[in-house]
């Protein structure tokens, strides 16, 4: 199956969307309650990866942390103010096994739904959890060797890192998952990668949900390379990710991997193997407000910018439309999924929802539709279907002083594309808090003949130009605050 280059990925909080669908039904719905017309919905906005969230077996052992974890229930609360006990279902990312969960309807469920997203030309995503496993893990009696290992010292000097535990072989003191950058998460326990029959057990998990989907999203993958892990625990380890990905391509060629990735070392990921890693730069760039990082980083090349995911909120960040103003959001939008990439969208964005839902609640609350940022993504859907943007050429454009002294033309980010039957977009954003002035450069090679109209997609806006003077001089722009064009270009 083959897709576009640059491809639009949709994240589903499963639980959720399934609580909220049982109410409607007025049963226990499960993956083959979910209606033909949203999985048509979503081919009509063009997605081509279908995320779903925490669809995994989970264990009352995470549960029951989470339902009894005072700061992590003060959040529960914060999201539903009418929070129940069953509200609270676990961490997705305390994975017990790796199967579909019975609530959901088991993995011949999955197997149907994925059918019928195939159906409709896109591709099934979901999670796998490298780092740590739940903490009633069927491992935990049959292998804790594949678990990483603490002392009396390392429990009484890090509580928050480690736990006893009553095991097969007695009890045990283990490490709990984490970043090296935070406590431990307490509902998990640390894979020991320094073992090389967990490496190889671990290759087996992915052998395994590779038969159930068409790529993975691999949480925190950052933290088993080897020098990470090495700086976290003080153990070496060989390397991970270049045999399990070469592995799992053996038996399925076109399977997608996308790293969660942070630290810079989103290169590093990219070079063992993965397809799409997070682009969290530039998503703290946006949230910064200015314009001259944003462009630094899309100086790099293409090779890099293909594979990234760009995002403006996902199950771990806060909602955009809580995060940014309207005005900065509107601009942020076009800058994000209008360059190179994998565009990475979260359900409820295209609504404006504005409460951040847990991974560890199967409710999210009701929330009316904001209507301004809904006619935002209707808007740029459209323009994101169009074959110039989903396989044509992206360029980054150069912007220049408007006139001496005017330093404004460092607020605009501007950029091309190019498509095959000769579409041409440009997409210029002044995204700063002022109004800005600048010439941009324009590439197009044919331009210098005639006459030729720019057409807003975005905006009511027609102006026509010669082409000789844009040649030779560039499009004068003069912006207000985080406004933008989305121009088509075409002779007249």
């Amino acid at each position: 199956m083959t897709g576009p280059r640059y491809p639009m990925l949709y994240q589903i909080n499963t639980r959720a969307c399934l609580t909220a669908l049982s109410e409607r039904l007025g049963r226990p719905a499960s993956l083959d309650d979910i209606p033909d017309s949203d999985l048509d919905r979503l081919k009509h906005w063009g997605v081509d990866w279908v995320w779903l969230l925490s669809v995994w077996q989970t264990g009352l052992a995470g549960r029951e942390v989470s339902r009894t974890n005072i700061e992590w229930r003060k959040g529960f609360q914060a999201t539903l103010p009418d929070l129940q006990e069953h509200d609270i279902g676990g961490s997705g990312f305390a994975i017990q096994a790796y199967s579909v969960a019975t609530s959901l309807g088991g993995n011949a469920a999955l197997a149907r739904l994925r059918q019928r997203i195939q159906q409709r030309g896109m591709r099934l995503l979901l999670d796998f959890v490298p780092n740590h496993s739940a903490l009633d893990h069927p491992w935990l009696n049959t292998h804790p060797e594949f678990y990483v290992r603490g002392s009396e010292d390392n429990l009484a000097q890090s509580p928050q890192n480690y736990v006893r535990l009553n095991t097969a072989q007695g009890d045990l003191i283990l490490a709990h998952g984490r970043d090296p950058y935070f406590p431990g998460w307490p509902d998990t326990l640390q894979l020991n990668y320094g073992n090389p029959a967990l490496q190889e057990a671990m290759i087996n998990e992915l052998l395994t949900i590779a038969d159930l989907c068409d790529g993975i999203r691999c949480d925190m993958a950052m933290l088993i390379l080897p020098e990470v892990f090495k700086r976290t625990w003080g153990i070496d380890m060989p390397s991970f990710w270049p045999e399990a990905i070469t592995k799992v391509r053996k038996q399925h060629p076109s399977f997608l991997f996308m790293a969660e990735v942070y630290w810079d070392l989103e290169s590093t990921l990219q070079q063992q193997g993965f397809d799409y890693t997070y682009d969290k730069r530039l998503y703290d760039r946006l949230r910064n407000g200015r314009a001259r990082p944003i462009r630094e980083h899309l100086y790099a090349g293409p090779e890099f910018q293909d594979r990234l995911a760009r995002f403006m909120e996902n199950h771990d960040e806060p909602r955009a439309a809580a995060t940014f103003s309207m005005p900065m959001h509107r601009a942020g939008a076009v800058l994000t999924y209008l360059t190179p990439g994998l565009r990475f969208f979260h359900n409820g964005q295209f609504e404006g929802r504005l409460k951040h839902v847990s991974p560890h609640l199967i409710r999210e609350p009701v929330e009316p539709v904001n209507q301004d940022i809904h006619r935002l993504y209707e808007s740029l859907l459209a323009i994101l279907r169009r074959d110039v943007v989903r396989n044509g050429n992206w360029q980054l454009l150069e912007c220049l002083p408007a006139w001496n002294e005017n330093w404004t033309w460092d607020c605009f980010i501007a950029f091309a594309w190019q498509g095959s039957n000769h579409e041409l977009l440009l997409v210029a954003v002044n995204f700063a808090s002022n109004p800005s002035q600048c010439y941009v450069r324009l590439p197009f090679a044919k331009l210098g003949q005639g006459a030729w109209q720019f057409k807003d997609l975005l905006n009511a806006y027609r102006y026509e130009y010669e082409g000789p003077r844009l040649a030779n001089s560039g499009l004068y722009l003069d912006l207000p605050a985080w406004a933008y064009h989305v121009f088509e270009l075409a002779p007249t």
